[in-house]
């Protein structure tokens, strides 16, 4: 059974390399065909700012919209970018694609960078250029970067009675996520081909911080509870979101979110749960939208007598407050509720707050209180 899985998956990631090849190679077919014509060759790429994004309430996802904008090679604003959109198609076809590689975001910028001969300009002075280049091609094909081969650095640790299968060119590795030691399992910023084999778990619970998840795995919340954890380690990188756009879809498991009691906390739970402007264009496989949040909340605050050790929310924490508030996603009551009793009493907490009561008080008494109460944000 293990051999016939393997060949299938072999079949299967050769067939969507091929795939991938023809779009790179359409796309450049079609470039050549105008430039034989002595026509301005273009790209037709989706318009990513805020005038083409919106969400849509009923899917609970952020979606873009059917805006285009067309990059012409013959035009001083658009030409270098042009170029390096065409350096991205380039390496992803001749060195990921044709020797069914991945490479880092960073690889792909030395690769690239390099001064044009004839002149002393570089092709891309930081990698920030390179990046948008990146998200250029995968719209303009409406694919995805890791579909391209491309990866960021891995961000994110799991631990919990969840047993996986992990292919790597050919190669599958079962892996037990009870047996993970204190660090936990790493995510992988491409998880397309993690498997789930074997899972005893009720629910999902994902903190936004390295030092919460290390709090609850040394206290063993997973098994006492029946979960399985995750940390972000800050914002939610691509390979953790969609992983848990999986575990949701795929095994039907409930997502309770933790976070910081400040805007840049729930904004993080937004991006998981709906997905962000930036990547709306991937927010059918990014968005997390059955997630609930389960804290911190203002009202947390007031409900586990934490006003001893909050912290004074500073100009730029009212500042965000006031722009997520304006955002539709955060138009449910209960948000508009929280967001409102900061604006009004300026202040945040960390989760590690409630440490003041005691070391162990997240793991037995706030978290299980909360989930059976089912005090949860929308």
């Amino acid at each position: 059974m293990a051999s016939a899985r393997q060949v299938e998956t072999k079949e299967s990631k050769a067939k969507k390399i091929a795939e991938m090849n023809k779009r790179v190679i359409d796309l450049c077919e079609k470039l050549i065909r105008e430039i034989e014509k002595n026509e301005n060759p273009f790209i037709e790429i989706p318009i990513r700012g805020s005038a083409n994004v919106f969400f849509d309430e009923k899917a609970k996802k952020i979606v873009l919209g059917d805006k285009i904008a067309k990059r012409y090679f013959f035009n001083v604003a658009h030409a270098r970018r042009f170029m390096q959109t065409m350096l991205v198609a380039s390496y992803v076809k001749k060195d990921l694609l044709e020797n069914d590689l991945t490479a880092t975001l960073r690889d792909l910028y030395y690769a690239k960078k390099h001064t044009i001969k004839g002149t002393k300009e570089d092709t891309i002075d930081e990698q920030k250029e390179s990046d948008l280049a990146i998200v250029d091609l995968e719209v303009a094909m409406e694919s995805f970067r890791e579909r391209l081969h491309l990866r960021a650095e891995p961000k994110g640790r799991m631990a919990g009675d969840l047993v996986i299968e992990d292919s790597v060119r050919g190669k599958v590795d079962t892996i037990d996520l009870s047996h993970m030691g204190s660090g936990g399992w790493a995510v992988p910023s491409i998880v397309e081909q993690i498997e789930f084999k074997k899972a005893d778990i009720e629910y999902v619970l994902v903190a936004e911080k390295n030092a919460i998840f290390d709090r609850l795995n040394e206290d063993g919340y997973w098994k006492k509870q029946k979960c399985l954890l995750m940390t972000t380690a800050g914002q939610a990188a691509r390979g953790a979101r969609r992983l848990l756009q999986r575990l949701s879809t795929e095994l039907k498991l409930p997502i309770y979110c933790l976070t910081d009691a400040d805007p840049y906390g729930w904004y993080i739970y937004s991006t998981m749960k709906y997905g962000s402007m930036a990547l709306a264009h991937e927010s059918d496989r990014l968005g997390c939208p059955e997630m609930k949040f389960l804290g911190m909340t203002i009202t947390d605050i007031e409900h586990y007598d934490l006003k001893n050790v909050t912290i004074k929310a500073k100009d730029v924490d009212v500042k965000r407050a006031e722009e997520i508030k304006a955002y539709d996603w955060f138009k449910a009551k209960e948000w508009q509720s929280e967001i409102k009793k900061f604006l009004e009493k300026r202040i945040k907490a960390e989760i590690q707050a409630l440490s003041s009561k005691n070391l162990q008080y997240i793991s037995n008494t706030y978290l299980p209180e909360k989930i059976r109460n089912k005090d949860f944000l929308p």
